[in-house]
């Protein structure tokens, strides 16, 4: 069990002011290929930012059953805070610099409203034949995330899973990774410098660990202890609830501040963003047990390359303990 004094004081220091904010590297730029097309002499002075999202990790999102599945109740008003936080990243690096957004919608069923997005986005969704790297290529400088959650197995993380919360844990190369760290292997292995996020606490300071100064924001932090183990898939999906949120409006207000520092910095210090990557490439998944199915263990290998170590099939065996 977490000493809750402790959590408390923890969540203190990350924070700034009346809200819940961690502040690490943040932002995405990629350049506008239809503006580079219509004026070439320009394209260097564009910064386009590639931003990632997801949905359970948006503050005044309260749980997945209400909140985050097309049929739930809440549903609308969980794409409308999201879309509202994304723009609120976009107005932050637009002051920053930047001058064309890619927003990827990176949720299951989706989850970004485009009649509320900002104007000056263009809106990625659906990837055929496989998803990785979502529309994120080489060429653009910087990566950003709004609503994101931690991996699975998370302690005190707010709906915190990889992928499905069926998945028990997936490594790479011996490194657990969530959705996050994932999609920074890819960015990294194509160039793209990791630069912000924001999500639950939990979540930034996942974020840390992995890309040292990265610009964070949290605008809420789980309060259940422990890393549910034990849980089988269904009991997991409905562990990780409990939560203390920013109130949304408050909630944009530091991703803004957050996204326009993050941008500011990056483009002073060019010592951030990237992760070294060593290949060759394993990848671990572990299922939990469901009510048909034993525990399982799937993996993939490549010897160069991540985005393909991502996209190919894993290969399950039942796993005993």
């Amino acid at each position: 069990m977490c000493d809750s004094n402790n959590t408390r004081r923890e969540f203190l220091r990350f924070s700034v002011g009346a809200g819940f904010a961690c502040w690490l590297p943040a932002g995405i730029q990629v350049e506008s290929r239809a503006a580079a097309a219509e004026a070439p002499g320009k394209a260097a002075n564009r910064t386009t930012v590639y931003i990632m999202t997801d949905l359970e990790g948006v503050a005044g999102v309260i749980d997945s059953e209400n909140w985050c599945k097309p049929e739930s109740r809440y549903y609308e008003q969980a794409k409308e805070f999201l879309t509202l936080e994304v723009n609120a990243a976009i107005e932050g690096l637009a002051r920053g610099g930047a001058t064309d957004f890619l927003v990827a919608d990176g949720h299951g069923p989706g989850a970004i409203n485009p009649k509320l997005l900002d104007h000056r986005a263009q809106f990625a969704r659906n990837w055929a034949p496989v998803p990785y790297p979502f529309s994120l290529e080489k060429g653009m400088q910087f990566a950003a995330w709004i609503g994101q959650h931690a991996k699975s197995r998370t302690e005190m993380a707010h709906l915190a899973h990889t992928g499905s919360m069926g998945v028990f844990e997936t490594t790479i190369n011996g490194l657990a990774v969530g959705e996050f760290g994932e999609m920074v292997f890819c960015a990294s292995q194509l160039g793209v410098r990791s630069i912000f996020g924001a999500g639950d606490l939990a979540f930034a300071k996942e974020a840390q660990a992995l890309l040292r100064g990265i610009e964070t924001v949290a605008v809420k932090r789980g309060t259940t202890p422990g890393r549910g183990d034990e849980c089988d898939a269904e009991t997991y999906a409905k562990r990780n609830l409990a939560a203390i949120h920013c109130q949304p409006d408050r909630a944009c207000e530091m991703i803004r501040a957050g996204a326009e520092r993050a941008i500011r910095r990056a483009k002073t210090d060019t010592g951030f963003g990237i992760v070294p990557l060593k290949p060759p490439f394993e990848r671990v998944t572990i299922l939990r047990k469901t009510a048909d199915k034993p525990r399982r263990i799937g993996r993939s290998s490549h010897p160069e390359d991540v985005i393909a170590l991502l996209n190919a099939p894993l290969n399950y065996e039942t796993l005993t303990d």
